[in-house]
């Protein structure tokens, strides 16, 4: 089971990092005090750098035919090109999904890698018919 230490929107401790999770390369999205906070294996340090060209992260939850039409959660990291950088993470890879009244609301989307700098994001949250979705946002 994977514990999380909080300090607000901040990560004090975690043993993500020496979890099944992260050794199998999977990513955890955790929420907390108004922020998503998307914790990447070291093993996939690479994505960082496809992340950082975003100005924003939406993320969207729906039905995913790859987890048998359980919800599943996409990260769409929108950088305005035509393939962005996403996610997608089963139920299991998060500890818990929005309530529909926090549709389009902005909050804070915070990316952090072991021993690495944060990334920080605005982000905006949306339910979708299907993911993937990999739709930019509509106004």
């Amino acid at each position: 089971m994977l514990e999380i230490e909080n300090d607000g929107q901040a990560i004090l401790s975690t043993n993500y990092w020496s979890s099944d999770f992260a050794a199998r390369g999977l990513a955890y999205l955790t929420w907390n005090a108004g922020a998503a906070r998307l914790l990447i294996p070291a093993i996939r340090r690479a994505w960082l750098r496809d992340m950082e060209g975003a100005d924003s992260v939406i993320i969207s939850v729906g039905p995913w035919s790859a987890a048998r039409g359980k919800e599943g959660v996409e990260l769409l990291f929108e950088d305005h090109s035509d393939s962005p950088f996403a996610l997608h993470l089963s139920q299991e890879q998060t500890d818990r999904l929005l309530p529909a009244s926090e549709v389009g609301k902005l909050f804070k989307v915070i990316v952090l890698c072991e021993h690495d700098d944060a990334l920080h994001f605005p982000g905006l949250f949306r339910r979708v018919p299907a993911i993937p979705f990999l739709k930019p946002w509509k106004k």
